[in-house]
C-alpha cells in the first residue's frame, strides 16, 4: 500500500491521542467506531439494493465502497492505537489468508 496511507493512519492516531487521550475508555471508543462504520457500509448496501421500500435505491456501489474504505481505515487506526504496527498486522493477516488458499 501507498506510504501515504500509513502516514495518514499514524497522523490520525496522533491527533486522536492528543485530543482524547490514550486510556482504555478511548481505545474502546476507537474499536467501537469500527462497528459504527461497518453499520454505515451495511446501510449503504441496503440502499444500493433498494431494500427499504419506503426509500428505494439511495446509494451506489461507489457509496458502499467509500463506506467500506472508512471501515478499513478506522480499523487501521484502532490497531495503531493499541500500540501495534497496523502495516505489520495487515501484512500478517494477508499472509495468513494466502496460506489458506488452495
Amino acid at each position: 500500500m501507498d506510504e501515504s496511507i500509513w502516514e495518514s493512519v499514524r497522523a490520525l492516531r496522533g491527533w486522536l491521542d492528543v485530543a482524547n487521550g490514550t486510556g482504555d475508555p478511548e481505545l474502546t471508543c476507537r474499536i467501537l467506531k469500527l462497528t459504527e462504520e461497518a453499520g454505515e457500509a451495511a446501510g449503504a448496501w441496503i440502499g444500493a439494493l433498494g431494500q427499504n421500500p419506503r426509500k428505494g435505491v439511495t446509494h451506489t456501489r461507489d457509496d458502499v465502497a467509500a463506506e467500506l474504505a472508512d471501515a478499513a481505515f478506522t480499523a487501521l487506526v484502532a490497531i495503531e492505537s493499541l500500540g501495534v504496527d497496523a502495516h505489520g498486522a495487515l501484512r500478517g493477516c494477508a499472509a495468513k489468508v494466502r496460506s489458506r488458499l488452495p
